[in-house]
């Protein structure tokens, strides 16, 4: 199989779906740029209606636009637009026109912000999954007291079979292993227990496969050790982890909400602050979400990222930095690699439908 791109020295283009998102070409635009005054070898195809997409283009002063090619689409995918309109009657939309660069190889990656589901669903029918991959995950990183863990999947698939939860495994290893440089990440299984006897008969069975293959299988580990960091890729259907995933950003806004409190409840406390600022802005640097932002539509034939819809400039530059990795390091070949290496059971037909619910 041929080297990654930038193995090669080769430059990365990465198609962005410029008017996805809560904010479009104001914010997708900048963060392409800031991205480019980053990265040198990287280009990008800003795909969206011409005339705002070069209205954003003028008002930024950059030495990076010699990198910068605009591919006009008509057609935007709204946020709470059914997948299956988007799919079928949007073929002009900025998302399909950003997708469709991968499939012909003008670009190695995709980033958009838009509709989840919409994302999801033609991604998947324009890239196809890899082979031996029976539905792709989505997958992100997730902080822990040690550095951060990958989750997946965190809501594609509600209903998962043991082989398709195995196929996660090989997926979410491979990708840590590209991305973070660890050659064999550690993989646990998500359960109510660490204990064997504990979880229902998917996650029993899938815990036999984990143990059966040359995987580093750490075991069982509970929603307490997400965030101790105790193993590096964690593997759930996609109900069990769009609720851990939505519980904790939820858990994450109370502390923050409840610290502002508390520092604002009086004048005396208001002047504490300006002592405490320096490890205030500690505390959320360590803890700001869009630092990890960027989930990856993993399992095609192509890298696909999806940045939260709400994500600002700075948010959205870190998930084109993530795709730009993913291809740098050669993900695809590399879960391809492993696919090759350990054989797993036949997708499963006439299972449950797999719907996208999550906005990562």
């Amino acid at each position: 199989m041929a080297a990654p791109p930038d193995a090669r020295g080769d430059v990365i283009t990465v198609a962005v779906d410029t008017m996805g998102g809560d904010h479009g070409p104001p914010v997708t635009v900048a963060a392409a740029l800031a991205f480019l005054a980053k990265t040198p070898r990287a280009r990008v195809i800003l795909v969206g209606r011409e005339n705002e997409v070069r209205q954003a283009l003028a008002a930024k002063r950059t030495r990076a636009i010699d990198r910068v090619t605009v591919q006009a689409a008509s057609e935007v995918v709204e946020m709470h637009e059914p997948p299956a309109d988007a799919l079928r009657r949007k073929k002009d939309s900025s998302m399909r026109v950003a997708i469709n660069l991968v499939k012909d190889g003008a670009a190695q990656a995709c980033v958009s912000a838009g509709n989840t589901g919409a994302l999801m669903a033609i991604s998947r029918f324009v890239l196809k999954t890899l082979p031996g991959i029976d539905r792709p995950a989505i997958a992100s990183q997730l902080p822990t007291r040690t550095g951060v863990t990958t989750a997946l999947d965190l809501g594609a698939n509600v209903n998962c079979t043991p082989e398709q939860l195995m196929q996660f495994a090989i997926m979410g290893s491979a990708l840590v292993a590209a991305v973070d440089g660890i050659e064999r990440p550690t993989v646990g299984l998500l359960n109510i227990g660490e204990e064997d006897i504990k979880g229902n008969d998917v996650v029993k069975q899938t815990a036999e496969l984990l143990k059966a293959s040359d995987l580093n299988y750490y075991g069982n580990v509970e929603g307490n050790d997400i965030y101790k960091g105790t193993v590096d890729v964690i593997v759930c259907d996609g109900f069990v982890g769009n609720v851990a995933l939505k519980t904790s950003e939820g858990l994450a806004l109370m502390l923050s909400d409840f610290l502002r409190e508390e520092f604002t409840r009086n004048p005396l406390r208001k002047l504490l602050v300006v002592f405490a600022l320096p490890a205030i802005k500690a505390f959320k640097r360590r803890v700001d979400p869009r630092r990890y932002n960027g989930a990856t539509l993993i399992g095609l034939k192509g890298i696909v990222v999806k940045s939260h819809g709400s994500a600002d400039v700075f948010a959205f530059q870190h998930a084109l930095q993530k795709a730009y990795a993913e291809a740098a390091n050669g993900v695809l070949e590399r879960i391809a690699r492993r696919l090759a290496a350990m054989p797993v059971p036949a997708p499963v037909s006439g299972g449950p439908s797999s719907v996208p619910i999550v906005d990562a």
